[in-house]
């Protein structure tokens, strides 16, 4: 059962979690106009990471099962609040990398648990991340035929009553570039990661004393 501070830390975590990728769905059908960049990034590329540090924290304080309820909440309301305020295809996009890669980092995160703490945030965020970019530049911004299905995605949406019309942006290049500023912020992160992780546990001892 749920302690009160048990539940003030999950809604922390879930209104962290909506809150970052929702910002990061309406970010990323914006370029980077800057530095020539703009061919290359969008500003999603710059929140998004950020869900991975929500996710590791999770498991860190609820372990497995509660950091795959943050997930699971956490990307129902961002799949609906982004159909509202993105576009379907960016919240099906999101919604199919967000689940996928969050669910791989939970399960990397606990088979490194037992080595440096450093080591589980950081490796698990650069390979669930790497899937992330993945599913979500290709199937967002992929305004092409899908090979094998004869059809566009736009097209296939529309089978199946979800109107859509392709952003063209050049997503490979997107893509690329997006998971090195991933890269670049899952080790920026590591920094907070462990200061939040010492005022969790801070926060844990100081309850601990206050029941006993």
């Amino acid at each position: 059962m749920m302690t009160k501070l048990d539940r003030r830390d999950f809604l922390i975590a879930l209104a962290a979690m909506t809150l970052v990728v929702l910002s990061s769905n309406i970010l990323v059908q914006y370029p980077f106009q800057h530095l020539g960049l703009d061919n290359y990034l969008t500003w999603g590329a710059f929140s998004y990471p950020f869900s991975f540090l929500v996710t590791d924290l999770a498991s860190r304080r609820f372990g497995p099962q509660g950091a795959r309820r943050v997930v699971y909440v956490g990307f129902a309301l961002a799949v609906a609040l982004s159909v509202i305020l993105a576009s379907p295809r960016i919240a099906i996009a999101s919604g199919a990398a967000f689940l996928t890669s969050q669910l791989l980092d939970i399960q990397i995160f606990f088979r490194l648990r037992g080595h440096a703490w450093w080591m589980p945030p950081f490796v698990s965020s650069v390979i669930s991340s790497a899937l992330d970019t993945a599913i979500f530049f290709s199937f967002a911004f992929y305004c092409g035929v899908v090979p094998g299905l004869g059809l566009t995605i736009s097209d296939a949406l529309g089978h199946v009553g979800i109107a859509d019309q392709c952003i063209a942006l050049p997503w490979t290049n997107l893509a690329v570039a997006d998971y090195l500023v991933k890269l670049a912020l899952a080790a920026i992160a590591i920094a907070p990661y462990g200061a939040v992780l010492q005022l969790m546990r801070y926060d844990a001892k100081r309850h601990h004393h206050r029941t006993a």
